[in-house]
């Protein structure tokens, strides 16, 4: 009876992990440019739901498994401080180095107000690394479009600005080089970037 119970105690546990893993999915996908921004801002966490996937894989294996012998609970506890070990030190560092970064910039578009430049430093370190991002829409419809990444060691020089430079119509602008983002009028998605000496 006892085995019996424990074997569906761990089957809800990997039930309870599939479902971290489904739910990080749609996060992952709304994560890369032209995706939903709530999907990402609710399920984009790697860390938390693939992390309680991988506790509650483990946990399920160790409540179904019968630790009888003495080499077989060292064997068990051996795996679990070696799992620990590597997984509380990237769960602190993803708490303390993670996040969206912080806001420098941010515009909208005089024509379209659902339309909103923004500009954020992502950098770990001292020098900046500026993440430009387009978002349209609003609510549940709205989409994020990632226009670059500008750092200062890319040759590029240094970040100075992105702006509305006229209707659907990006320019960022570094000390070298200005890159011009075309918009399409209706779903407000950028075009390919075409760039020119300063």
């Amino acid at each position: 009876m006892a085995a019996r119970r424990r074997r569906r105690i761990a089957w809800w546990l990997r039930g309870l992990a599939l479902v971290a893993l489904l739910a990080y999915l749609p996060g992952f996908q709304a994560s890369h440019s032209g995706g939903l921004v709530e999907v990402e801002r609710w399920f984009d966490h790697p860390v938390v739901l693939l992390g309680a996937a991988v506790v509650l894989t483990v946990a399920s294996a160790v409540i179904e498994l019968e630790f009888r012998t003495r080499w077989s609970q060292l064997g068990c506890a051996a795996a679990l401080v070696a799992l620990g070990a590597v997984g509380l030190p990237i769960g602190f560092l993803s708490f303390v180095l993670g996040g969206d970064g912080r806001a420098v910039d941010r515009k909208a578009d005089p024509n379209h107000p659902d339309h909103v430049l923004t500009v954020t430093d992502t950098a770990f370190s001292i020098d900046p690394v500026y993440h430009v991002e387009l978002l349209t829409g609003s609510g549940w419809s709205a989409r994020h479009w990632d226009l670059g990444v500008w750092e200062e060691g890319d040759g590029r020089g240094y970040f100075k600005s992105a702006d509305w430079s006229g209707p659907d119509r990006i320019t960022v602008t570094t000390e070298k080089e200005t890159t011009v983002f075309t918009l399409d009028p209706l779903s407000g998605r950028p075009s390919e970037p075409r760039v020119g000496q300063r």
